[in-house]
């Protein structure tokens, strides 16, 4: 007698629920741009949007609670002068994101808390190094303020954002990157290439320490690496089919197992959640995502379910754990892009009938905080990702977790060690200009502040000068403006007044007494009183 054994796992039943129309955000134009990008990036604060926009490139950034149709005239993100092709949030600072764009620059972006009120032109910091189009940006998962860009010029740049300038340049692409993800410590790089070719690189030698042919079709690849080491790929057949693999660092040229999806053209975003080893896959142009169990047991990527919607979709983006709402036993959230100008909200549940804390579905999970500075990092130092329980620094607002401390991105320009000797020439002549410039005078109040202290940056000083004059001008608008309430109401009171008022009473006039032969007609005394020397004796 033969039966089959059901494999146990309790992610078998997580589904996905797309929220309501009006619980999620209408009326954005999405990049048309044909570059294999997401173009949605998301963190616990904001949602980012790669827009159209004139006369250059251009992203939205919405916070969580601006759900339903946003204006036409919503202020963006735009100082790029082509247009965005990738963004990404900083994990450890929700309040920052870098964007790379086809001016061959990539901005790094201070959002305030609540979003911004008016279109953002003044980046913190301006990264320049690459001579083509920027169409990749990630951040090192440990070390804080490391950004990794990827350009059309085949090179890899690895930035100190918080001095600006490059701390490692990597030249071992023959031809256009597709992807790069880091380990799970930030001490490996895993890069697609269009040789078909995957790479595992040590980004601090520069060293390729193996390379192999990933998938043989023509078309783009994408490669991440799992938390335990594992290498999971998405790409295509010879025959244009769409394929996954999973494979080991050692033997890139050997998959563990290789599987074939379909037919479609469009390039398969994988999406990894390393507390619950799922992985997400989502196509552009497909109207579903699949989602798949990474385990130790073969077949080893364990097909569990698919989300099926009518519309295709342009990009997606995935908020980081700390961010959903475990209050429902979500464990993932989607922000699909629609054709239509629709950002829909899908949610992943795993049902359960209790309402407390699920620890099974919740271990502790990588937090906002960096555990190494990026000195320390380029010096060789490697350490595991802060982590941060659910259940014990969860705050549910709106549905998810969101860092309490208030971070300020901070740039301290230094010499560039890349840089030729005509640009360090110019260096030193900016250094000049702004040496000559006036030193803003110093408050009493700072005393106890070094004279060394690192001041802001003068575009940001020229930001807030300006922000600062808009408020006192606004401000000398509304005291007109109360004066000449005031004037008005103290006109309106006095005619009130006088139009509640009684008309005022007539003057009684004394009517004429008739007189006496006694006394003379051309006497001025009174009838009523007569003088004593006029009267006769006889009169009463």
């Amino acid at each position: 007698m033969s039966f089959r054994v059901v494999r146990s796992s309790k992610f078998r039943h997580v589904y996905g629920q797309a929220l309501k129309r009006e619980q999620c955000y209408d009326n954005i134009r999405v990049s048309k741009s044909s570059w294999d990008s997401t173009f949605c990036a998301v963190n616990p604060k904001f949602l980012a949007i790669i827009v159209e926009s004139a006369g250059g490139g251009a992203f939205i950034v919405l916070p969580h609670n601006k759900v339903g149709r946003i204006p036409a005239d919503h202020p963006l993100v735009g100082g790029h002068k082509g247009p965005v092709l990738d963004i990404a949030w900083c994990p450890h600072n929700d309040n920052v994101i870098a964007s790379g764009s086809e001016d061959c620059v990539v901005k790094v972006w201070q959002i305030p808390d609540g979003g911004i009120s008016r279109t953002l032109t003044e980046p913190v910091v301006d990264l320049v190094y690459h001579q083509r189009r920027v169409g990749l940006v990630l951040w090192h998962p440990t070390a804080q303020n490391v950004l990794l860009t990827a350009g059309s010029d085949n090179q890899i740049a690895i930035w100190n954002v918080g001095t600006g300038e490059v701390l490692l340049s990597l030249d071992c692409h023959p031809d256009l990157i597709y992807s790069a993800c880091w380990n799970w410590n930030g001490s490996k790089l895993l890069t697609t290439c269009r040789d078909k070719k995957i790479r595992i690189i040590d980004p601090r030698k520069g060293e390729v320490e193996a390379e192999a042919i990933a998938h043989e079709g023509s078309k783009a690849s994408r490669a991440i690496f799992l938390k335990h080491g594992l290498v999971f790929t998405t790409g295509f057949s010879r025959m244009s089919e769409r394929q996954y693999s999973l494979r080991t660092p050692d033997a890139l040229g050997e998959p563990i197992v290789t599987v074939e999806i379909d037919t479609s053209n469009g390039v398969m975003f994988p999406l990894y959640d390393p507390d619950t080893n799922l992985i997400y896959l989502c196509g552009k142009g497909d109207s579903v995502i699949r989602y798949f169990e990474v385990t130790p047991e073969p077949p080893f990527v364990h097909y569990i379910n698919t989300f099926q919607t009518p519309d295709p979709q342009r990009g997606i983006g995935m908020m980081p754990k700390r961010g959903c709402d475990v209050a429902t036993c979500e464990i993932a959230k989607f922000y699909r892009l629609n054709n239509s100008g629709l950002c829909q909200v899908v949610s992943m549940t795993v049902p359960r009938k209790s309402e407390l804390f699920q620890e099974d579905l919740y271990p502790d999970t990588l937090s906002d905080e960096a555990s190494l500075t990026a000195d320390e990092w380029l010096a060789g130092e490697d350490a595991e990702p802060c982590t941060m329980s659910l259940k014990e620094r969860a705050v549910v607002v709106q549905g998810g977790y969101v860092s309490g401390r208030a971070q300020q991105l901070t740039v301290s320009k230094r010499s560039n060690a890349l840089a030729t000797g005509r640009e360090r020439e110019k260096e030193r002549e900016r250094d000049k200009d702004r040496s000559a410039s006036p030193a803003p005078r110093r408050d009493d109040s700072q005393a106890g502040t070094p004279a060394s202290a690192t001041p802001p940056p003068a575009p940001a000083l020229s930001a807030i000068e300006k922000q600062l004059s808009d408020l006192v001008e606004e401000i000398r608008k509304l005291k007109s403006v109360i004066v000449k309430q005031e004037n008005r109401i103290r006109a309106l009171e006095a005619a009130a007044k006088a139009a509640m008022a009684p008309p005022p009473e007539p003057e009684p006039q004394a009517e004429p007494q008739p007189h006496h032969n006694h006394r003379s007609a051309a006497s001025p005394a009174s009838p009523a009183s007569p003088a004593p020397d006029t009267m006769a004796p006889d009169e009463v």
